[in-house]
């Protein structure tokens, strides 16, 4: 009797593309804000400040995204053009092409030529595709649906630094906004490592310690330009 196994590949893609989002939009948004608040500015102007970065930072991680994914899905189509003329072309010998593929995987001549006719006689371009040129449906690039996860996943991140922002006085703005930021990542590094099956400490601890080290330097960078001045 089968049973039913879990598997999360399938969410490589829109999970990559949320995860970068968000940390980037906790990560750039608070460094922002405690560069700003270290140079002296007023509450409004941090909160204007960060409000400018989450508008840029959404925008600039959905146009990159879109690009960066637009790139390969381009190379993606053309290898498929490719192996399509190929296969029109010279059928044979993909045929042997696939073959000698099953064999170094482990199947024996016989069993590995028979595999990759039937392959072939169901879906040849689907084949060579998955087992050649190793595109399959779920690891596919989908630049819209990235440009989408990283630009929402961006604006959710940036907005918790900027709540802390509203919610606490100026006074005590650096110790809330470090605090609550290095909270908020733990958080989603351990969201992501389960939503990904990924060990959840190694995870919260990955995104903690650089988004840490970001705002420690954009601190320090905004605290010397402001005493320059």
């Amino acid at each position: 009797m089968g049973h039913p196994e879990i598997h999360r590949t399938h969410r490589i893609g829109w999970l990559r593309a949320a995860v970068l989002g968000a940390n980037d939009g906790i990560v750039s948004t608070a460094s922002l804000v405690l560069g700003v608040a270290a140079a002296g500015a007023d509450s409004q102007g941090i909160l204007v400040a960060g409000v400018a970065g989450l508008v840029a930072g959404a925008m600039s991680m959905a146009a990159g995204e879109y690009v960066s994914v637009s790139s390969q899905a381009d190379t993606e189509r053309a290898d498929l053009a490719r192996e399509s003329g190929e296969l029109a072309a010279d059928p044979q010998r993909e045929h042997a092409e696939l073959t000698a593929i099953y064999v170094e995987r482990g199947l024996d001549a016989t069993l590995a030529f028979n595999v990759a006719t039937q392959l072939m006689q169901h879906d040849a371009l689907g084949a060579h595709a998955r087992d050649e040129l190793g595109i399959s449906d779920s690891l596919s690039a989908r630049p819209v649906q990235a440009a989408l996860a990283s630009a929402a996943t961006f604006a959710i991140g940036a907005m918790l630094p900027l709540l802390v922002v509203v919610l606490f006085p100026i006074a005590n703005l650096m110790w809330a906004v470090s605090g609550g930021s290095l909270l908020f990542l733990a958080l989603l590094g351990s969201v992501s490592a389960r939503a990904g099956g990924a060990p959840v400490i190694s995870a919260a601890s990955r995104v903690t310690f650089w988004g840490a080290l970001a705002m420690a330097l954009t601190a320090g960078v905004g605290a010397l330009f402001g005493v320059a001045a």
